[in-house]
Order: structure tokens, then C-alpha cells, then sequence
């Protein structure tokens, strides 16, 4: 079953609680940073940050990683995970070395044509890939353990961080003896902001990358989201959603939503105006999600699948659910 819609209304139309809002953070939060080292790959170091609630009255919570895109660090997207966490989850930042801001940083020029100058090895992109179940590993040995709900986890990232939590969810990348196959089971669902296309695919279909994703996913894209790194528009970033193969699958699409609306900065970007719209539709479609697959509330989960998105969005967005 696939609805899509849009209507006549506001973004002022019902959410799935009157207790929810954009504007309104519930609880206070904590932020705290660390480092972890893996002796298993020459003691690589992985920088994170954590927010969480400070209200810990419905502890334990939720656990959500979230994975930065190319050039990024755990800075990033702080609107989104503040917002997050303080409706009663951690979330934590993870900062993948070698695809990172380390990349740009202290160069002459502007980041993004540095990193559209540089190439990425192999390599780099499989240790960010390794650093996701590594870290799942570290949870339990935090100073906030004891607060952390281990059976509801969930994963996020933005571009780069998109392909990465894409991979952790089941899709495969490449081929033949270069494809890799990294799912991760311990991750309940996913959201994927900027969704990444297998782009080469050697004759193989997209069935054959997006067909083994198992589990729920939200997509967040815009009709301006073309890729600052390759030459794609945000309708390849589409395909994804078309063939996934797992259940529940939530695509939206932002009107006049860019690539960087989902960081939280503009990069080399213009300024947008539907900037504080795109933000707060960002918040609230993100919340939902992990509503429904982390804390199994029914209200959420009716809203987004039962045209209640649709009616919110109007003609801010398409929104498409795939059961």
C-alpha cells in the first residue's frame, strides 16, 4: 500500500499529540563529548557527542547514533538531535576520521572544493562503516549506560552519514568481489537525510543494492537537493525508497529543500527562505518516526501513515508512505 498526498491545510493542522510542538523543547538536555580508540584498527580514534535528557523520570531511553556526511563532524545537525533528545531519547554524534572535516580543515579554499578535489579511498569509507558497530559495542561502557535502553536502537545520518546508516539498515554496495554487506541488527530504524544512490551499478539493478534494507526507514529529501560532490539530482536520490526492500518505508520530499537544509548550516549555499519551515517539518516528521519505532506509540504511528503528515504539510512537502 503507497499513500501520497498533500492538501489545503496548514502546518498548523493537528500533530498526533497537543503536547507536540516545534517550538517546544520539553525537557533540558545534556550535551557531553568522548573518545573511543579500537585496538582491532591500530587504536583509531572516534570523537562523539551525546545529548541527552536531563529529566531522567522515563529513563532508560531510546538510543539513536547519528553519522555525519562528507566533510562533517559531530558538530552538525544540532537542531535535530536537541529537539530529539529532549522528548526523551540519546542521541549520540558519532566523527568518522579520514571522512571528516579533518579533510578541509586548516587548507586554503573553500571545504567543499577541497573535498570535490580529493579522493576517497576505499578504505576510509569501510572504517566509517566499521566505526558504526564498534560503538554499539562502547554503549554499555558509558557513564550514561545505565540511562540507555539497548533494545531500541536507531540509526541517522546526512549525505555521507545517509549511505552509512543505508548500509547499516542492509543495503549492499558495489559488486562482485568489491561489494560489501555490512547489516547491522541491532539497529530497529533508520533515518536516511539525503538519501545516496548506488550510482554505478555494473549491470546489476537497484533491486540488487536496495532490496536486502530490513528495516523501517524515514527519507528526507528536496526538490533542490542536488549533490555538492557528483552530478545527481535529488530524483536519483529517489530510488532508494522505490526499491527498498524493507517494511514501512517513509519518503518525504521538501519543496525548494536543499542538501544542506539538514545540517543545520549552509556551506556554499545561499541562504534559504523556507529555511525555519523546512527545520520545523524536519523536527517533527523525525520525531514521529522514532515515536512509532522506538516507543511503539500508536497515535505517531497513525499520523504518519493515515494521511496525518499530509494534512500538516500542505504544499510544503510530499510525503509518501510505503507499507
Amino acid at each position: 500500500m503507497v499513500k501520497k498526498a498533500m492538501n489545503d491545510k496548514t502546518l498548523n493542522a493537528p500533530l498526533w499529540s497537543a503536547d507536540i510542538s516545534p517550538e517546544l523543547e520539553p525537557s533540558q538536555i545534556a550535551i557531553s563529548r568522548g573518545e573511543w580508540f579500537d585496538s582491532s584498527r591500530n587504536d583509531r580514534k572516534i570523537l562523539y557527542k551525546a545529548y541527552r535528557p536531563l529529566d531522567r523520570s522515563d529513563a532508560p531511553f531510546p538510543v539513536i547514533l547519528w553519522s555525519h556526511g562528507l566533510g562533517g563532524s559531530r558538530d552538525g545537525a544540532g537542531f535535530i538531535s536537541r529537539f530529539i533528545a529532549s522528548h526523551g531519547y540519546i542521541v549520540i554524534h558519532v566523527q568518522h576520521h579520514g571522512t571528516d572535516s579533518s579533510l578541509w580543515e586548516g587548507k586554503d579554499g573553500h571545504p567543499w572544493d577541497i573535498i570535490r578535489a580529493t579522493h576517497i579511498p576505499r578504505h576510509a569509507t569501510l572504517n566509517r562503516l566499521k566505526d558504526i558497530p564498534f560503538i554499539l559495542d562502547q554503549l554499555d561502557k558509558m557513564d550514561i549506560a545505565a540511562d540507555m535502553d539497548l533494545t531500541r536502537i536507531g540509526m541517522s545520518g546526512h549525505s555521507f552519514g545517509a549511505m552509512t546508516t543505508q548500509i547499516m539498515a542492509g543495503q549492499k554496495r558495489g559488486y562482485g568481489k568489491r561489494q560489501y554487506h555490512l547489516h547491522e541488527p541491532r539497529f530497529k530504524a533508520g533515518i536516511v537525510y539525503s538519501p545516496v544512490p548506488q550510482r554505478q551499478k555494473n549491470q546489476h539493478t537497484p533491486q540488487d543494492f536496495y532490496g536486502d534494507i530490513k528495516i523501517p526507514l524515514l527519507m528526507m529529501t528536496g526538490t533542490d537537493d542536488d549533490s555538492p560532490t557528483e552530478q545527481y539530482s535529488y530524483k536519483d536520490r529517489l530510488e532508494v525508497f522505490t526499491h527498498s526492500g524493507g517494511i514501512d518505508q517513509h519518503l518525504l520530499i521538501l519543496d525548494q529543500g536543499d542538501h544542506m537544509i539538514f545540517s543545520g548550516s549552509r556551506g556554499k549555499l545561499d541562504a534559504n527562505p523556507k529555511r525555519n519551515t523546512h527545520e520545523d517539518i524536519i523536527k517533527i516528521l523525525s520525531l514521529a518516526f522514532w515515536e512509532t519505532y522506538l516507543k511503539d506509540n500508536t497515535a505517531a504511528k497513525n499520523w504518519l501513515t493515515n494521511q496525518g503528515v499530509a494534512t500538516w504539510l500542505n504544499s510544503e512537502g510530499v510525503y509518501t508512505y510505503k507499507s
